[in-house]
């Protein structure tokens, strides 16, 4: 059975999605290619104690990785993908040039790009670690300024300090 329901966080309210035990959607409100409100299922405060929780020490600065159970719907490639995400370490960034050569094949940037796009939870599989090859900010699904203000809150201290502005 799928149950949903809503997370406040500081880039806005998070629909929260889980089946059977497993999250298998987080999403942001305006999200781009977010489900469409008859596939959430029941709206309930009930057993997604775990989410709120790693969800608020994350936004809090103290939690790194999460730690919960996981059942993104997706093809062979997009679950690579979103694997290969899970590996990139808190407060760094990886290119979409960097995962193709991971995954064995430079000529797959823009695949990996596309499979990014569609990562169905968002902030736990840390797309927004994705770069462009020269470090600027593309595509998000909850939009750049929630990039940005994800990719800032896990910036080490001593990097903020050295910025200009």
């Amino acid at each position: 059975m799928r149950t949903h329901t809503l997370v406040d966080s500081p880039v806005g309210d998070l629909t929260v999605v889980a089946q059977d035990g497993a999250l298998v959607g987080l999403y942001f409100e305006g999200h781009r290619r977010g489900p469409s409100a008859d596939v959430l299922g029941t709206r309930t405060g009930e057993g997604f104690e775990a989410v709120r929780q790693q969800l608020a020490e994350y936004f809090a600065g103290h939690r790194r990785q999460f730690d919960l159970p996981l059942a993104p719907r997706g093809n062979d490639f997009q679950r690579r993908v979103w694997e290969l995400l899970r590996t990139i370490p808190y407060s760094e960034t990886r290119s979409y040039a960097d995962l193709a050569r991971a995954l064995g094949d430079p000529a797959l940037a823009q695949a990996v790009g596309a499979a990014s796009a569609r990562n169905p939870l968002s902030v736990v599989i840390p797309c927004h670690r994705v770069v462009a090859a020269d470090g600027s900010l593309r595509g998000y699904a909850g939009g750049l300024e929630r990039k940005r203000f994800l990719l800032g809150l896990e910036e080490p201290a001593a990097a903020a300090a050295d910025r200009l502005f």
